[in-house]
């Protein structure tokens, strides 16, 4: 793969991983497509994508690869990122999503046996704090709830990102995953389904298949997971392990701008100084680990 085409990929890559966050927030605010509805179909149409993309190689290991932990940490996080984006701005959405992704691969790290050096701590700690400033109380802050959903789906994700490690085919892996997550999206809709035409007053929840939310969940399964997830793992090999993480905090920046240019929502100082915190603080830790690795040879 030519530095050309490598840039090229790597640029579309973040562009569709930024653009799952802004199209879930712009169907779940600005349309009336339900939670339940969206994950679905954001979950089956990237599987059967990702099947069909396969299937078109001649690859037929889709349904016996992955595994149910996998899937069921990627359902979590598609649960509980749709869900946490009806409540709080797409830019800090990314940022409690991406900084609990670093931080959950920092601490699992930690308990199989990776230490972390002074200045690796240092980073650690930004990260936290740049979480915290997020979620304190104030005028600025964000729905608590809102947040906290979000942080389940980075931890979600970050136990989704673990379990993949070693993967030889994480395209194929990822299919699995998909097909597999699509029961539990389908038990899930059921339920809320159920649940409303049941008891119309005991619940909140109703289901709403509004034309344009399904356009926007169906963006978000296949352009931006499918084929987001076909271009990135097609351009990783290409990239060490760090230049990979480190590439990846152009998300939630990405993910802030597009949200105030398409979403006409406010960038604070709050926003702007946990950004700064949490990028920073993951900078530490991961380019002292490198160094670290690199001392160790």
């Amino acid at each position: 793969m030519t530095p050309l085409r490598i840039i090229t990929v790597i640029i579309l890559s973040l562009i569709a991983f930024a653009a799952n966050s802004i199209i879930t927030r712009y169907a779940l605010d600005q349309t009336d497509i339900d939670q339940a509805s969206f994950t679905l179909i954001r979950i089956v149409s990237g599987a059967l994508f990702l099947w069909l993309f396969l299937a078109f190689k001649k690859n037929n290991t889709a349904l016996k690869s992955g595994s149910w932990y996998a899937a069921l940490a990627l359902f979590i996080y598609a649960v509980s990122f749709t869900y946490g984006y009806e409540l709080i701005a797409a830019g800090t959405g990314a940022l409690l999503l991406f900084g609990s992704v670093q931080i959950t691969m920092t601490i699992v790290g930690y308990r199989e046996g990776e230490r972390l050096n002074k200045i690796q701590i240092i980073g650690f700690i930004l990260a936290l704090a740049g979480l915290v400033i997020l979620m304190l109380p104030g005028i600025s802050a964000p729905s608590f709830l809102g947040a906290l959903l979000m942080c389940i789906s980075g931890i979600a994700w970050g136990i989704y990102t673990l379990q993949g490690r070693g993967s030889s085919n994480p395209a194929t892996a990822t299919a699995g995953n998909f097909i597999k997550a699509s029961p539990m999206a389908i038990i899930l809709w059921l339920g809320v389904y159920l649940s409303s035409s049941i008891s119309p007053d005991f619940s909140n929840n109703t289901i709403d298949l509004a034309v344009d939310g399904v356009i926007c969940a169906l963006i978000s399964g296949i352009v931006a997971s499918g084929i987001g997830y076909i271009l990135w793992y097609s351009v990783l090999p290409q990239l060490k392990a760090t230049q990979a993480a480190i590439i990846q905090l152009s998300v939630p920046v990405l993910v802030t701008l597009f949200g105030a240019l398409l979403l006409n929502e406010t960038i604070s100082m709050r926003v702007i100084f946990a950004s700064i915190t949490i990028v920073s603080g993951t900078i530490l830790v991961l380019k002292f680990k490198q160094q670290k690795a690199a001392f160790d040879k």
